[in-house]
This record gives structure tokens, sequence and C-alpha cells, in this order.
């Protein structure tokens, strides 16, 4: 069964984006994975469709609509996805998380807009809220598609080199060594000798020790979890 991606949302334009390009937009094309792009609007009550209304209590902005956003999610079978609501709210995505989800059917992502989605739904649905970083948007659709494309990317057969996916940032815990490639030398910079060397043990222990100190100096977050786990 392909991976089936629904989507929610008020800009449904901007699908597939950039997922419809290059090998996640192969796959797409070839059946790997689905998309499913449902538009928000649809769903809107009265003569004007609205689904969002001024946030209770008084504030700026204003919030999807608790009953609008409920009947978007219901009619969209879930067939035991995970119903996802991207917020910077949520729990940071980790790349573990990523590879949960590409092991599963697919998933069900709601985007948010304007100030954000009312609590009861999120809670009467069991929305999973997710971030991908601390920062501000528009709405959830970039960050969906970062989602997407992060669990797609893992799916059999996607990636020509399955033996690469493990050598990435992240997935040991650590942030990846420096790379490089031809020419040998550029602007006054050779590539380091050892790469070059053809002693297999050698180039592991290099890049071993050049993840770690990368890890070290740029994120201590990850470098003090990868401590906790060895110690």
């Amino acid at each position: 069964m392909p991976f089936a991606v629904s989507i929610i949302t008020l800009t449904p334009a901007a699908w597939p984006g950039a997922l419809g390009v290059s090998l996640v937009g192969g796959g797409l094309a070839s059946g790997v994975w689905t998309l499913d792009v449902v538009d928000l609007r649809r769903f809107g009550i009265g003569k004007h469709q609205q689904v969002d209304d001024t946030p209770a209590g008084g504030g700026a902005g204003m919030v999807i609509k608790p009953d609008v956003a409920a009947r978007a999610l219901d009619d969209v079978p879930a067939d035991k996805r995970p119903l996802i609501y991207l917020t910077p709210r949520g729990k940071p995505l980790a790349q573990k998380r990523v590879r949960e989800l590409s092991q599963g059917p697919g998933m069900v992502l709601f985007c948010g807009r304007f100030e954000g989605l009312d609590e009861r739904v999120i809670t009467e649905r069991a929305l999973e809220e997710i971030s991908v970083g601390d920062i501000i948007l528009t709405g959830g659709d970039l960050p969906a598609q970062m989602l997407v494309e992060a669990c797609v990317r893992l799916l059999p057969s996607l990636v020509g080199n399955e033996a690469s996916l493990g050598e990435e940032s992240f997935e040991a815990g650590l942030l990846e060594h420096p790379l490089y490639t031809r020419p040998r030398e550029f602007e006054g910079q050779a590539i380091p000798e050892v790469l070059l060397s053809g002693d297999h043990a050698k180039i592991a222990a290099w890049k071993k020790s050049q993840s770690l100190a990368t890890t070290q100096a740029r994120r201590p977050d990850l470098w003090a979890v990868y401590k906790g786990d060895k110690d």
C-alpha cells in the first residue's frame, strides 16, 4: 500500500509545491505515496463560508472555528493514520518521530492559519501537535511539506542509496561529518588525506571523530543527550 498523505488547508494551491519535483515528486507520480488535498473553506459556515472568528477573551487576529475544523477532519477517512496539527506550540519534530511516521500507513495533516486552531477540536479529535522549529510562519503548509518530505524520503526504494540514510545527521544522535568531492584541491584547501587513503577503518574513525566534534561545538543539546546515552 502507498504511504497516504491527506492535507487539510486553506491554501490548496500551495500543494504539492516542492514535493512535486525530484525524488519525492517521482515517488508521487509512480504511486509510492499519495497526496489528497482538502480545502478547509469547503466546510465553512454560511454564504461566505466563514472558517474563523475572533478569539474569546480578546486579542489580535482570528481563530479557526472548531466546528469547521471538526467537519473537515471527520470528512477525511483516517484509516488508522495519525492526525497531526502543525503549530509552533507543538512538540519539536525529531528524526525519531519521522522514522516512526514513515513506517506507518500515512498521516492526516491539518495546516493552521491565522492565530491558530480552537483548543477544543485539538482535544476532541486527539490531534498530535508538532512544531518544525522555533519560528512563526503565516500558515502550516510549509511545515507540513517539510514533515511529508522527511517521511517520504525514508520509504523503501525511494532513495537510490539507502545505506547513505544511516550516515545522515540525527540518525545516530550526531550531526553529519564534513563532506568532500572532486576537485582534490579547491581555493587552497585540499581534501583531507585520510579520505583518499583507501583505509576504510581510518576513514570511519575520521568520520566519527568529526561528527563528535561538530555536534559538541554546534548542538550542545544533542551532545548532552548523546553523552547521557553513552554514560
